[in-house]
């Protein structure tokens, strides 16, 4: 016995019904549709939500409003409080934070923001810093650098214009 000499077992296939093929066939004439009404006409299928000609209740709903910014950019959050891990000097980075767990990815855009206080002067890195935090990062004679913003998805698909065509 081969590969190509496999077959199930008689029985374990049943052909399908062939409706509409004479009186013989036990499915002749109206095919199981039984007879006239919508449900017996060609193309008499009804949508599964489709209620008598009532208003059906997703027309009834209202529509979902407003819009969504596909220019939307989505910072990791990180609060003052929570880089007392780092060493008094140290050099705060995304690939960092990223490491001692404070964020997710590293690759994504990071946002420090100013809850809490710094104690420590800290060189730190992101993408974007609030005006609290970079005044208290500096008050602690620490850095502030602004990394620039990976450009991905639909912004990338978008040519910036230029500052002196505004």
């Amino acid at each position: 016995m081969k590969l190509h000499d496999l077959r199930p077992t008689p029985g374990a296939r049943k052909k399908r019904t062939r409706v509409g093929r004479g009186i013989a066939a036990g499915k002749g004439k109206t095919a199981g549709r039984g007879t006239k009404g919508q449900k017996a006409r060609s193309g008499g299928a009804k949508p599964p939500y489709f209620e008598g000609g009532q208003l059906p209740l997703v027309r009834r709903l209202p529509f979902k409003r407003g819009f969504t910014n596909i220019f939307r950019i989505e910072y990791q959050e990180v609060n003052l409080d929570r880089l007392d891990v780092f060493e008094p000097g140290e050099e705060v980075t995304p690939e960092k934070l990223a490491e001692r767990g404070l964020i997710r990815k590293a690759d994504r855009p990071v946002v420090i923001l100013g809850r809490g206080e710094l104690d420590r002067p800290l060189t730190v890195k992101a993408h974007r810093f609030s005006k609290s935090a970079s005044a208290k990062i500096e008050a602690a004679g620490g850095k502030v650098e602004r990394l620039p913003l990976p450009v991905t998805g639909a912004r990338a698909t978008v040519r910036p214009l230029r500052r002196s065509a505004r």
